[in-house]
This record gives structure tokens, C-alpha cells and sequence, in this order.
């Protein structure tokens, strides 16, 4: 009989503190600067990434110094993402918080980091840090691509 792998058997909150860090897929769609129309709460996505974000890694540049430098970014954790419904749709974190499971682009299902990437999920190729973009024209820069549904 095949063991589950800890994403279908533990809690969030059960999980260590690398099980967690793992399931984070590297699609960077997190660090996408978003707006909120103040009257409906609806929210949009740009195609501009906070500075610390290496556009092609899809990673951050300094994660464990990125709260202080970017007062705006948050940390996720198990109590509060139940909380982030601007979380993108097909986070892990999200998903498994909803009782889904992760997709087969996921890397701790395809074995393959490039698999986010390859999947066209992630944000590589697709945005322009804070500091390359004109921020007083930040409405031109909205796009749908980040919740657009995937085909499984």
C-alpha cells in the first residue's frame, strides 16, 4: 500500500515548518501588486511584481528579510490563510485551506520545479518590478492572466 504524501494527510497547522515551505509552487503571482476598488472590494491583478521578486526565478531575492524591507508583504501561515482570499487560485496554500488538492503541475507532485513554469501557472516572462513602471498609470497595468483558470 503507497503512503499519502503529507499535503493529503496532515492539517496546515500540522505541518513542519519545511512541509510548509514546500508547498509554496514558486508561481510569484503572490507578489503581484494588486488593487482594491474601495467600494465593491473587488480585486485586481497587475503585472507588476514587487522589487525583491527575481522576475525569472520566480522567487524572492531576500525572503527572510522581505516583511522589513516590504512592510506590505505578508507572511502566510497556517491561522491566517484561511483569512487571504486575494490569494491566487490555484495556490497551494489556498487550495489545500478549501480542501483541494495540488495540481499536477505542482512540484511535490511532478517532482519538477519547472513544472509551475512549464504549466504557463507562474509569473516568469509575464511582469515588471515596481521601480521599471510608471505607478501613476497602475490601472493600465491590470490583467485577468493570474486567475484565469487552468485545464487540468
Amino acid at each position: 500500500m503507497e503512503e499519502k504524501p503529507f499535503w493529503q494527510t496532515k492539517s496546515l497547522s500540522e505541518m513542519t515548518r519545511p512541509e510548509w515551505e514546500s508547498l509554496c509552487d514558486g508561481c510569484a503571482k503572490c507578489c503581484l501588486i494588486k488593487l482594491e476598488d474601495e467600494d465593491t472590494g473587488d480585486l485586481e491583478y497587475t503585472d507588476i511584481a514587487c522589487n525583491l521578486l527575481d522576475c525569472e526565478n520566480c522567487s524572492c531575492t531576500d525572503y527572510p528579510n522581505r516583511a522589513t524591507k516590504v512592510p506590505d508583504c505578508v507572511e502566510l501561515t497556517p491561522k491566517n490563510v484561511h483569512q487571504l482570499t486575494w490569494m491566487p487560485s490555484t495556490c497551494a496554500y489556498r487550495l489545500l485551506a478549501e480542501g483541494k488538492d495540488l495540481p499536477w503541475w505542482h512540484p511535490l507532485v511532478s517532482g519538477e520545479e519547472e513544472s509551475v513554469h512549464l504549466a504557463g501557472v507562474s509569473v516568469r516572462g509575464r511582469v515588471l518590478l515596481e521601480d521599471d513602471v510608471d505607478m501613476t498609470d497602475i490601472e493600465s497595468r491590470i490583467v485577468s492572466w493570474p486567475e484565469q483558470p487552468l485545464a487540468d
